[in-house]
């Protein structure tokens, strides 16, 4: 049985990018939810996403793993992006576009190796 921490960190790991988040993407329930699910879609890349209504083991223990205590989040690449004032500031200036698009190329290559 693994721990909520170790489930986190699996979550992370596997997913090179995933929002922490109240809702789902076709569904957020709160406004910076929205407002970050938005900015990444914009950028055109697939990404996973956890509900943390659903979870309140992740909702309770993700703060502290993260250093980070509100949500969304934003994780690429197994790092803390950040949250709504900080993914609205990155889609902006274009950095969001950037960062998702290299990381989403870094899988296609990976998976490319991996069927070589």
């Amino acid at each position: 049985m693994s721990t909520t921490v170790e489930n986190i960190q699996r979550q992370i790991g596997e997913n090179p990018i995933l929002i922490y988040m109240k809702g789902s993407p076709q569904m957020p329930q709160c406004g910076f939810s929205a407002q970050t699910v938005q900015a990444l879609m914009a950028c055109g890349e697939r990404f996973a996403f956890v509900n943390v209504l659903d979870n309140p083991d992740i909702r309770a223990e993700l703060p502290k793993v993260a250093n980070w205590p509100t949500f969304p989040q934003l994780w690429v690449e197994g790092e803390l992006v950040g949250g709504c004032d900080i993914v609205a500031e990155m889609h902006e200036s274009g950095e969001l576009e950037t960062l998702i698009k290299a990381a989403a190329a870094r899988v296609q290559a990976d998976e490319g190796d991996a069927q070589a």
